[in-house]
């Protein structure tokens, strides 16, 4: 449990550089900007940045670690990187001063572990090509998927609150956090089976695959009742799937901390698989499955990489969803059109700007400014975040510019 001398201090010095930067007005002034976005009352559109190939960004030894503690080092990640971004490509983040400590929890897993072959071009980049081995090819197979049996490990967890607690000094507040669960089964079943048997099945096996995404939103549902039932779902959300989740609609009414609740929560869902489905395959091996989830929850972010600008139609039936993702591949007009006023749309610019030869500002200018126009048009509100950053070519400059041109499109 000890922890050295030098340790703390580097701990402790960062602390205080993120606490005075929280403390700052702008931090409110941004959290009601996000809140009336979320509220489909915006004030300007929203930016931000996350999935950063943070191998790519170190300048001036920012980022390099010097506690030698490993406990310590993954808080002085967090706070390295919270600085940096601070500095160098802030948009509309929000700091808040607080450090979540994630609680030790036991039996999330639903049976089956990914069986996979990977290809690395850059070893120190954890975003590598994946070749899956199927998992789940009959029906004997079905029993593989198992609910999970949740525990919390009390004395690891209170051991790490301890130990958070000693290290910063009250500089930070330490939030011991629970799990903000996400209903993705596709993504789940494409890494279980491979993309391509999960496709090819939905025509040729299409009761198999009910079979499967049945199992796995019961396993789903079973693990949200275990955290309810036990107190370990999060509360107090700072993003949604990479984009802000402040809201004056949540908690729900009677909400305690210690004991959240679904309904006090944003939740989100996805099935990237399904890219290259039809709408009413979509609906019928996806959406329909979804709707259970997305009940239990106060709000939803719906979607991520797959293009939604034609399944917005289908999208409006599950419950209480708020933002719909609208992926670099989506015809912007279209999606604009569809979702008008009654949804946030979060648009998600495209990452292989950074990762050309050439870094040309100019251009991203001119797609982010060509998106806030068509969705003016048809009075959507809209959010602009950039992520899946594979590579800036070791140039985190390219970073810190799309910031700044982000921000002068919004108006920030």
């Amino acid at each position: 449990m000890s922890v050295s001398r030098q340790d703390r201090g580097t701990l402790r010095e960062l602390s205080e550089q993120v606490a005075e930067i929280a403390a700052l007005p702008v931090q409110q002034d941004t959290i009601s900007l996000w809140k009336a976005l979320n509220g489909l009352k915006p004030v300007r559109p929203m930016a931000m940045i996350d999935q950063i190939p943070w191998h790519e960004m170190e300048v001036g030894e920012e980022l390099t670690l010097r506690a030698e503690d490993g406990f310590c080092r993954g808080i002085e990640t967090t706070l390295r990187r919270t600085l940096y971004s601070w500095r160098h490509m802030r948009a509309d983040m929000v700091v808040e001063p607080i450090v979540e400590i994630p609680k030790v929890i036991r039996g999330e897993g639903f049976g089956l572990q990914i069986v996979e072959r990977t290809a690395v071009t850059d070893p120190r980049n954890d975003v590598v090509g994946h070749a899956y081995i199927d998992q789940l090819r009959t029906e004997a197979d079905l029993p593989k998927i198992r609910e999970p049996e949740i525990l919390l490990d009390e004395k690891a967890t209170a051991e790490a609150e301890e130990k958070a607690q000693e290290i910063l000094g009250g500089a930070l507040t330490v939030r011991m956090q629970g799990r903000f669960p996400v209903f993705a089964p596709w993504d789940i079943i494409a890494q279980w089976r491979s993309p391509e048997s999960a496709l090819f099945d939905l025509v040729d096996r299409p009761e198999f695959m009910h079979q499967i995404v049945s199992r796995l939103t019961e396993v789903h549902l079973s693990l949200l009742d275990q955290l309810e039932e036990q107190g370990l779902l999060g509360y107090g959300q700072r993003t949604i799937h990479c984009t802000g989740a402040y809201t004056d609609e949540l908690p729900a009414p009677g909400s305690d901390p210690k004991q959240a609740r679904p309904r006090d929560l944003w939740t989100y869902g996805m099935a990237q698989v399904f890219s290259s489905v039809s709408p009413a395959m979509h609906k019928e091996f996806w959406l329909d499955y979804a709707v259970r989830w997305f009940s239990r929850f106060g709000l939803g972010y719906y979607g991520c990489c797959e293009p939604l600008d034609e399944k917005v139609d289908i999208i409006r039936n599950v419950p209480h969803v708020r933002k719909i993702s609208m992926s670099p591949w989506v015809d912007v007009e279209k999606g604009a059109a569809r979702i008008g006023r009654d949804f946030v749309f979060s648009r998600k610019p495209s990452p292989a700007f950074l990762a050309g030869g050439a870094w040309e500002p100019d251009r991203v200018e001119r797609d982010l400014r060509d998106t806030l126009e068509r969705c003016a048009r048809h009075g959507c509100p809209v959010e602009l975040i950039l992520k899946d950053i594979s590579t800036v070519r070791y140039q985190p400059q390219r970073l810190w510019e799309w910031a700044d041109v982000a921000m002068r499109v919004v108006g920030g």
